[in-house]
């Protein structure tokens, strides 16, 4: 029988070193469904990083969508970091780091999206290997949301199981009618060493707030 999330991923948080590499989110989805994935999803989540050290993607963001609501909801969330997309320029370059956090046993996750005029858009955010789904994305002011981990179709999917705010030391739960609505995000081969990114936000009244698709490589070390 499978451990749950959080305790497989806390036992095999010290694995991040061993001669297997990053066990963490194969641990999340357990075996069968982890080698029903492609070689190279597997390849790239289970890298394994030093602390401090970097993988870095390049590609493009080839299409962004928001509803009125949806651009709202991005401006809004700009007081906690802006974690969301703020344009929908399509066909625009983007960078995304991922950094192993020595300190936290997470990851920082480093977005950058390019616009054709102006500074680029920068998105920090960091995953931690905890809660009570074993993985949470924290985007800053103290917001962060549980994630569960799937495969589904040959793709890696993250999506979110509740948002929670940390303030004076205390842990709080969002109320359903305070979040911004269900975030998916995939991961998906294409072939050739490239790979499609999707996130999506949907409402449970308003609908889809916010669909943006990426196709990422991997760059040379």
């Amino acid at each position: 029988m499978r451990a749950s999330p959080v305790e497989t991923a806390s036992t095999l948080r010290s694995a991040v070193t061993g001669p297997l590499g990053d066990l963490r989110f194969r641990a999340l989805v357990g075996d069968c469904d982890w080698h029903s994935l492609p070689a190279a999803i597997r390849r790239r989540f289970s890298k394994r990083l030093a602390a401090g050290e970097t993988a870095v993607y390049a590609g493009t963001i080839t299409q962004t969508r928001m509803s009125r609501a949806g651009w709202l909801l991005a401006q809004a969330a700009r007081i906690i970091g802006g974690p969301l997309p703020l344009h929908c320029e399509p066909n625009v370059a983007s960078v995304v780091t991922v950094t192993e956090d020595g300190a936290s046993g997470g990851q920082v996750w480093t977005r950058l999206y390019a616009r054709r005029r102006g500074f680029p858009q920068m998105i920090h955010s960091a995953k931690r290997f905890s809660g009570p789904t074993g993985l949470e994305e924290h985007v800053g002011r103290g917001i962060g949301m549980a994630l569960r981990v799937a495969v589904k179709d040959g793709a890696l999917e993250f999506r979110s199981a509740g948002y929670f705010v940390q303030l004076l030391g205390r842990r709080l739960a969002l109320p359903t009618w305070a979040s911004p609505g269900a975030l998916l995000v995939t991961h998906a081969e294409t072939g050739a060493g490239r790979f499609r990114f999707t996130l999506s936000v949907t409402h449970p009244r308003l609908g889809v707030l916010i669909e943006q698709t990426a196709e990422f490589q991997e760059s040379a070390s």
